[in-house]
């Protein structure tokens, strides 16, 4: 579904992306770690065209999206639902006017059907009869299950999940990760999750890859994850202070 083909992007003197590759196959969950800085969200970026490399190659669905123009990188989009960290949400709109915002400004639906769209993907993520509330009307799962039934609502073929649980209670953050396996089996999408939650990303994932310092230094398997000897990425999983990942690497 995405492959990544040594990717570059650098911002003045700071490389941010160098050289890296990776696959995500078709309809599995994938997960990427690493430390904050190490890249992550500039690989989201690309991935999903609001930042182009300096180098390298991303394919989407077998089509090269680096350099697309406006129109075409839009259609391709429409094929990605993203959940950002911090849910995203247009305060002065309501739960429905969020959740149908892509059919509100670029479709000829009348209300009623793009009412009863929201209607049945709010029922999808849990949520029932919220329409009419205003985001700062709703708990921090709450808002988290809106942000989700957004990304949802037109049928992606990929969702990216960044930081799903950033701002939820521990009682949230399992209802969060349930509803994430739940959407995946439902909707046969391809799922990506950025977090620095492992046991939630673990708990979800098919394989992963590992971000440091720009470069993946790792793709592969939970199994694989397991029987690995690279003393980097031990230190990271043990979340230790001690090991050759220094404090000002990233």
């Amino acid at each position: 579904m995405i492959k990544v083909i040594d990717i570059s992007k650098s911002f003045g003197e700071k490389k941010v992306l160098d050289k890296a590759r990776l696959t995500i196959n078709d309809g599995e969950t994938f997960l990427i770690i690493g430390r904050s800085g190490a890249g992550k969200t500039v690989l989201l970026r690309s991935i999903i065209g609001l930042i182009k490399p300096d180098s390298g190659k991303i394919l989407i669905d077998n089509e090269d999206i680096t350099y697309l123009d406006k129109s075409r990188l839009n259609k391709i989009r429409k094929k990605i639902g993203v959940v950002f960290q911090g849910n995203a949400l247009f305060d002065f709109l309501t739960v429905e006017e969020n959740v149908g915002f892509m059919f509100y400004q670029h479709s000829n639906l009348s209300r009623e059907v793009i009412r009863e769209k929201v209607r049945e993907t709010l029922e999808l993520v849990g949520m029932r009869d919220i329409e009419d509330l205003y985001p700062y009307e709703l708990s921090g799962g709450m808002k988290k299950r809106v942000a989700v039934a957004r990304a949802i609502i037109y049928h992606p073929k990929v969702v990216i999940y960044d930081e799903p649980t950033t701002g939820v209670d521990p009682i949230a953050v399992d209802k969060i990760a349930s509803l994430i396996e739940d959407l995946h089996r439902k909707l046969s999408t391809t799922s990506i999750i950025v977090t620095h939650d492992l046991h939630v990303g673990l708990k979800l994932a098919d394989r992963l890859a590992f971000l440091l310092g720009g470069k993946i230094i790792f793709e592969g398997s939970q199994e694989e994850l397991k029987n690995l000897k690279d003393e980097r990425i031990i230190q990271f999983m043990k979340g230790s202070s001690e090991g050759p990942i220094k404090e000002t690497e990233v």
